[in-house]
């Protein structure tokens, strides 16, 4: 295998595919945890801007402890996938 546009335009569609996958997690969280805020805001008429902050921090430290190792094995299975190829792709 060498380095055609093919394999590069492969090699970046995985990157992306990865950073999403990587990136999903926490993004959902964050979503969520704004809606509820914002209808707890909206209901109870308290427009306070750290209200929703304190949460969503909360929200997302949670998500890397939990989802944390997982990520890291993605993240280092991909990385290890993409030395492992450096090899075939310059011969």
């Amino acid at each position: 295998m060498t380095l055609t546009p093919e394999t590069v335009m492969t090699i970046g569609t995985r990157a992306l595919e990865v950073t999403l996958l990587l990136a999903a997690p926490l993004l959902l969280v964050a979503l969520v945890l704004g809606l509820v805020v914002g209808v707890f805001q909206a209901a109870t008429q308290i427009n306070e801007m750290t209200l929703s902050f304190i949460p969503k921090l909360l929200g997302l430290a949670a998500t890397m402890v939990i989802a944390g190792p997982w990520m890291l094995k993605v993240l280092i299975g991909y990385t290890r996938e993409l030395f492992q190829s450096i090899p075939g792709l310059i011969g």
